[in-house]
């Protein structure tokens, strides 16, 4: 019985983080982002940090309490089933042509080896000390400034950053202030989840002995439930023939921020909060 109450307050915590982000946390920042006028690539780098939000949460709780084969598995299951979610909105609006661009192939191409490190990490066994973190940090610099440019090379005429000049600097201010008041209260209530899903992680591991790997994968397929969501969204906000390109930049970003920052930000997160606490 005790097991029963655990696991749905497992179900509850963790899909109460990610209906928080979906509801909440991502239309802010689209919202946001539409309000300034920002292009498509810079759109879907906002969703993709917002969308990581969950997998932050879970893999620093599951961290603070030692539980570090959670992370990781949550970390590789959610970039995973980020790219079979991916593949399965381009196929169902019908976008997949649109990959011939070189720029979009190579982010693919990173998301895929956001996989396949690790995956090699955990095969040779790796010690998950703080002594990787410029490592992962290194991976993200590297991965990020092949992504800019070849963004400015093959898709020159989407990749230009820029608020539209007709919107004055007052109404910027007045925007970027309540959507950052919005921010501050979602990362609350955010917090206030993932602490109540670290406790119930630490019960369902170390008392019910449920195996890491298995809560793992688990988070990692309820983490990616936001991306699931925003992989689809940006391709039928933007279904129209002259905007079909604009969506497509925006999931494919998204898919390979989100990845670069579960790889090589949270996993950080995670490795030094189990160093040092």
């Amino acid at each position: 019985m005790e097991l029963l109450i655990e696991i749905i307050k497992f179900i509850i915590f963790s899909f109460g983080i990610v209906l928080i982000s979906k509801n909440i946390l991502v239309p802010i920042l689209r919202n946001l982002s539409e309000s300034l006028n920002l292009k498509a690539k810079t759109i879907g780098s906002i969703t993709g940090i917002a969308t990581s939000m969950p997998e932050l949460l879970s893999v620093s709780f599951s961290a603070i309490v030692g539980l570090v084969d959670i992370s990781i598995f949550n970390i590789i299951s959610s970039n995973v089933i980020n790219l079979i979610l991916y593949s399965m909105s381009m196929v169902y609006n019908k976008n997949i042509n649109k990959l011939k661009n070189k720029a979009l192939r190579g982010d693919i191409i990173i998301s895929i080896i956001t996989i396949i490190i690790p995956l090699v990490i955990l095969k040779i066994n790796v010690e998950m000390n703080l002594s990787i973190i410029p490592l992962f940090i290194l991976l993200f610099i590297l991965f990020y400034t092949i992504n800019k440019s070849s963004h400015n090379m093959y898709l020159k005429n989407f990749s230009q950053d820029e608020v539209e000049v007709g919107l004055k600097k007052k109404s910027q201010l007045k925007i970027i202030v309540k959507y950052t008041i919005y921010l501050l209260l979602t990362s609350i209530a955010l917090f206030i989840f993932g602490n109540l899903l670290s406790q119930v992680l630490d019960n369902l591991s170390n008392i019910f002995n449920i195996s890491q790997v298995v809560i793992g994968i688990t988070l990692g397929i309820v983490t990616s439930i936001p991306e699931f969501i925003t992989f689809f969204e940006a391709q039928r906000f933007n279904n129209s023939n002259k905007k079909q390109m604009q969506g497509v930049i925006e999931t494919t970003n998204n898919l390979l921020i989100s990845n670069l920052i579960n790889l090589c930000v949270i996993q950080s997160v995670g490795i030094f909060i189990l160093n040092i606490f």
